[in-house]
């Protein structure tokens, strides 16, 4: 049986401050960067287009980009490899900590799915609204080449989102903002921020549609302590999104 081990908050801070520069903390601030390089082009955010899933090989060595696909997805894995690690060094078993054991499966996915459908129907719409305003880029989810692997291979990236923003922008956040004594209102505005500002690329839209998603994500960690579901609904949400995409673009105009 593990010991915990109460940590200085000194010590909590650098711990949260170094995890965030190698994730989500860097991610934000690519992606306000990003954000500021689009409003100062020609046309700004109404004639931007963003890829979020792209090539990383041209078309005629397809092996070199499958290649490289799966060592992003392994790679992009770490984080949330060492936030659960950095948590089970003083807190325990992390996966029973956080909520994404095995102890109940089932219900986790039902809520998750729940959670997805409350969320990605308005979420959807936003993004339409956005764009139709000039707040938003066009987001292309997928512009992989024609080859076989891509649905598998996006629905691999849509695990790795989220199980990295989940684990890391909610479990081991929230945890670790809760042992330095933050309240439940700064640690729900705080990750709110913190995935909007990582989604900023995507424009206004994507801001506020994420900041939404993470006050609705952090409360309900808050109230149930599992992680389970949420990796579940962005799983949904992100297989959807991405390869939805990929199987209807060239079918469907609006997208």
């Amino acid at each position: 049986m593990s010991v915990e081990t109460r940590l200085p908050s000194r010590t909590v801070k650098q711990e949260v401050a170094i995890v965030l520069a190698l994730s989500l903390g860097a991610s934000a601030i690519w992606s306000v960067i990003s954000f500021a390089g689009i409003l100062t082009e020609p046309g700004g955010l109404a004639d931007s287009s963003v890829a979020m899933n792209a090539a990383r090989a041209e078309e005629q060595r397809p092996w070199l980009d499958l290649a490289r696909q799966l060592a992003s997805f392994a790679l992009g894995l770490a984080p949330a490899v060492l936030a659960l690690h950095l948590l089970n060094l003083d807190r325990g078993n992390p996966f029973r900590l956080i909520g994404l054991d095995r102890s109940r499966p089932g219900r986790d996915v039902l809520a998750g799915l729940g959670l997805a459908a409350a969320i990605g129907v308005p979420g959807l719409g936003l993004y339409l609204a956005a764009r139709e305003l000039g707040f938003n880029a066009s987001i292309s989810a997928s512009t992989l080449n024609e080859v076989w692997w891509a649905v598998p291979v996006l629905i691999l990236m849509a695990l790795k989102a989220a199980l990295v923003e989940e684990v890391v922008g909610v479990g081991y956040l929230v945890e670790r903002l809760r042992q330095i004594g933050w309240s439940p209102t700064v640690i729900i505005l705080s990750h709110a921020l913190l995935r909007g500002g990582y989604h900023l690329y995507q424009g206004l839209g994507g801001f506020i549609g994420n900041a939404v998603m993470g006050v609705v994500f952090a409360l309900f960690y808050l109230r149930f302590k599992r992680t389970g579901p949420l990796v579940a609904a962005h799983f949904a949400l992100d297989i959807a999104a991405f390869a939805g995409y990929e199987l209807l673009a060239d079918r469907v105009s609006w997208l």
